[in-house]
């Protein structure tokens, strides 16, 4: 395809969504009147996030332009970089571009959200080259990560390549035996490469970052040492860590029970597209477990986040309706904590101690875990295999995109072309030049339920000022002739005091709200709106006044 530009159109690349790197996994390259988007990812709300269940990313940007999107690209099959899509793609129709495990995961989302029969899935493998519209063309390369079929994408455009490496590492002993492909990398750089996007994951991290076939051996040397049973935690979709789970049973002569829905959905799916080695009558159905000699079962499951009703946290809070933690078994907390899951994941391992089990885990174990992103010197491997003109650090928190722009520079990347970019700015390319060029609607959108994007800023901080204060409710009667109060008022109160030894507060608090709506009364002020806005005003500067505390005041005011 030309790298020459003779028609005065710019290449865009800028990313939708949230921060950090569970959320900052939509990225949009443009060219002309062509779209690809590379991944469509959720992240998990964060703690100030009441009520919410997921996010994603505001496509607004891609709606208002959907006659351009040519497709939709996924490096892998991550929640963080699969899980948007049901939400998309009932706003977007456009084909989805992925591997065989990442469409086996997708193709699960879209049946549950009653999409696969109106999905275009169009299978690719480290060999395609498709077309996407008249001006762009995708190829891929094989990359190392916590999860098979992982792939990089290169996009060239009429101004040069663009490469996104989506999430990897250099792992030069993978569990299955598929190597990052090396060649293919250098092969990219040396044709050109415009602008490179990469993974900052591990950017602080210095060295490299070990090899998955680590985890495998101490896994197999507490698997011996366990007198009874072995309970292993972690990520649904670490398929890797999952077949080396299975590789330890077998070694030490045990059976393995999946628990968990997300867990059971993964191991069905990847075993029967073949990434999962599973010998026969290896797996056993949870309700055997306490059939077993206790020496001969392992129990795989979600949980290693401490989510509140994932398996592990309801086995360490005893309340799994089949498993219980007994003393002496074994815990392993395969993962290390998403940040802000910290104080989760600490609790359950005190809840897990307090039941007497013996628990390793990131940290006290360090053997357990390694990251399936790439540490300092395989970022620096990246950058020199590609030889990028620009540098685009995604992924991370700000801190380690920033760090990875001082390993470009050390690895000669000129920091006038290193741009970091917050969600939806854009940087734009034209004529072999770039530059910061304003910013495109993004952002996040809330899903609470069946609601998506209805729980805005205004919502949460409602739902933050309850979860502080409580609410009170006060209930009046007016008499529409007169004007007086024919009852109440009545004060129902929620999360602010305990009404029963509260009551001098609360009658103090109905004679100041009588008070105040007899005397706007005698003023002639009967607009319900500012009835109720003084009602507000006099009741919260009392209630301050007597607890400090601010609770939300609702006043309901009818007339008879």
């Amino acid at each position: 395809m030309s790298k020459k530009n003779n028609n005065n159109e710019k290449l865009m690349i800028f990313a939708l969504g949230g921060v950090g790197e569970i959320g900052k996994n939509m990225y949009v390259i443009q060219y002309a009147n062509d779209i690809v988007v590379v991944d469509a990812g959720l992240k998990f709300p964060e703690e100030d996030m009441l009520g919410i269940d997921i996010v994603i990313p505001d496509i607004s940007y891609l709606t208002e332009n959907r006659d351009k999107v040519r497709g939709i690209v996924l490096t892998h099959g991550h929640e963080d970089h699969i899980g948007g899509l049901p939400y998309v793609l009932k706003h977007l129709n456009v084909p989805v571009y992925g591997t065989k495990l990442t469409l086996g995961l997708v193709e699960n989302k879209l049946k549950e959200a009653n999409l696969l029969g109106e999905t275009k899935r169009i299978l690719i493998n480290v060999d395609s080259v498709i077309e996407l519209g008249s001006t762009l063309k995708a190829s891929f390369f094989a990359t190392n990560h916590s999860i098979p079929d992982s792939v990089g994408v290169c996009v060239e455009t009429p101004e040069g390549a663009v490469v996104h490496t989506g999430d990897f590492k250099f792992d030069h002993t993978p569990v299955n035996g598929q190597y990052a492909d090396l060649q293919r990398m250098a092969q990219i750089g040396s044709n050109g490469v415009l602008a490179l996007l990469s993974d900052s994951t591990n950017a602080e991290k210095p060295g490299f970052t070990p090899s998955e076939k680590n985890v495998g051996i101490v896994l197999e040397d507490i698997f011996r040492k366990a007198s009874q049973r072995v309970v292993v935690a972690t990520f649904a979709s670490n398929v890797h860590r999952i077949q080396q789970v299975i590789n330890a049973a077998e070694v030490t002569g045990r059976k393995v029970a999946v628990i968990g829905r997300s867990m059971v959905n993964v191991v069905g799916i990847a075993s029967d597209l073949g990434y999962l080695e599973i010998p026969d009558g290896m797996i056993i159905e949870p309700e055997e477990v306490g059939k077993m000699a206790a020496d001969r079962v392992v129990i795989l499951c979600t949980g290693s986040q401490g989510e509140p009703m994932s398996a592990l946290t309801r086995m360490a809070r005893s309340t799994h309706r089949k498993v219980d933690i007994l003393p002496g078994d074994t815990v392993i907390i395969a993962a290390t904590p998403v940040p802000g899951n910290e104080k989760y994941v600490g609790r359950t391992i005190d809840e897990l101690f307090r039941l007497g089990a013996h628990v390793h885990y990131s940290g006290a174990n360090s053997g357990v875990h390694v990251s399936g992103h790439g540490s300092q010197e395989e970022l620096k491997l990246m950058l020199n295999l590609m030889k990028p003109k620009y540098f685009l650090p995604i992924h991370g928190e700000f801190r380690m995109q920033r760090r990875h722009a001082v390993l470009a520079e050390s690895v000669g990347i000129d920091p006038d072309n290193i741009f970091i970019t917050d969600i939806g700015e854009v940087v734009e390319i034209q004529g072999g030049a770039a530059r910061k060029a304003g910013k495109v609607t993004a952002g996040n959108v809330l899903i609470d339920g069946l609601g998506v994007g209805d729980v805005g800023n205004i919502v949460l901080r409602d739902r933050k000022l309850l979860s502080q204060d409580g609410i009170l409710v006060v209930v009046v009667t007016l008499s529409k002739q007169d004007g007086k109060i024919v009852s109440g008022p009545d004060i129902i109160s929620r999360g602010f005091v305990y009404v029963r030894e509260s009551e001098g507060l609360l009658d103090e608090a109905n004679r100041i709200v009588s008070s105040t709506l007899q005397k706007l009364m005698s003023e002639n002020v009967n607009e319900w709106a500012s009835l109720k806005t003084n009602v507000k005003d006099a009741l919260g500067r009392f209630l301050y006044e007597q607890t400090r505390r601010r609770p939300m005041i609702l006043p309901i005011i009818m007339e008879v």
